[in-house]
């Protein structure tokens, strides 16, 4: 089981700035009319607080098919509510087979995608029709050899030794944007200021970004990270974060397309009521994808969705598990013959 969180290293470095915790955040339509957010003590727009996408968890990120050719501007509030009941009751005919009673991802009680109500119809803005830019053919040969290897990137596949098995698995990351996207559980978020730098803490996989705001230039390109190299700006009231350096070893997270070293990404969020964020992601990776993309959700502060601490490594035997299991299974192979 988690436990609440304690105190984290990028926490304590930025314990010396007074953190004002304002109710700001974001929603999926434009910002409203002569909205304007609260100021920290040093001028910066206030985005401090506890968020959430949790009601995101069962949006797809492209138009689904049966949708084809309607806009997602063309859902009113009854559609989405009607999307979202269909959707939830999909949840929770699989919800068992995810993680069932004690085992997998966990208790059942844990699943918050069982009541994802959703805001969109889908997440997708840009492309106009919703849907993925088509692969680059290099991109497609790439995916191509990892299908052959029978990797195991979706926690599937051989497990020889624990370098066969995900990044998720081995609980280091979900890579970016997916540390942030909804999951089935765990889906809390905390944003930290101080004068010269950001500070977002993600409760899946227990990871900081500690964003630095002061102008540096980004690290050495020879330089590369999980998380990448970010580095932001404000733009008026919009809080700007532009990421580069990623390895090739990360996807995004939600349709497991590894990306390239020339991945980029931008984040925006944007303050468009008291308790509401705007995040929007444009994913730019001129070796995945043959144009950029562009996927938004809300995130809505909730100080009743607290940091817990992601206990992924501490008497957890799920990979050593695994391991075990595929030798089993071979042993039994070898006397079957």
């Amino acid at each position: 089981m988690r436990t609440t969180a304690r105190v984290t290293v990028a926490m304590a470095v930025l314990a010396a700035s007074v953190l004002v915790q304002t109710l700001i955040t974001a929603q999926s339509r434009p910002a409203a009319p002569g909205f304007t957010p609260p100021r920290t003590p040093w001028g910066h727009p206030d985005l401090s607080g506890i968020y959430t996408n949790k009601d995101e968890t069962n949006t797809p990120l492209e138009r689904p098919d049966q949708f084809k050719g309607r806009s997602a501007e063309d859902f009113s509030a009854a559609d989405l509510e009607k999307l979202a009941k269909e959707r939830q009751a999909v949840a929770a005919k699989i919800a068992g087979g995810i993680g069932g009673a004690e085992t997998g991802a966990g208790p059942t009680h844990w699943y918050e995608h069982l009541k994802g109500n959703g805001s969109r119809a889908w997440l997708i803005t840009d492309p106009p029709d919703g849907k993925l830019p088509p692969m680059t053919p290099q991109a497609m040969k790439r995916e191509a050899a990892y299908a052959l290897l029978n990797d195991a990137r979706n926690g599937e596949g051989r497990a020889d030794s624990w370098l066969d098995r995900s990044l998720y698995d081995r609980c280091i990351t979900r890579g970016l944007p997916g540390s942030m996207l909804p999951a089935i559980y765990g889906n809390s978020y905390q944003i930290v200021q101080s004068p010269d730098s950001v500070a977002i803490r993600y409760e899946m996989i227990h990871e900081t970004r500690v964003i630095p705001l002061d102008g540096r230039a980004h690290i050495n390109r020879g330089i590369r990270e999980y998380l990448g190299d970010a580095r932001a700006h404000w733009d008026g009231n919009v809080l700007v974060v532009e990421t580069t350096n990623f390895t090739n070893k990360t996807h995004m997270g939600y349709n497991n397309r590894y990306n390239s070293e020339k991945y980029t990404l931008v984040e925006r969020f944007v303050p468009v009521a008291a308790n509401r964020l705007q995040w929007q992601v444009t994913i730019n990776d001129p070796d995945t994808w043959t144009k950029p993309w562009t996927f938004t959700m809300p995130l809505i502060r909730d100080d009743s969705q607290q940091v817990f601490e992601y206990g992924c490594h501490e008497g957890n035997l799920g990979l050593e598990h695994i391991l075990s299991a595929a030798r089993a299974e071979e042993r039994a192979a070898g006397a079957r013959r």
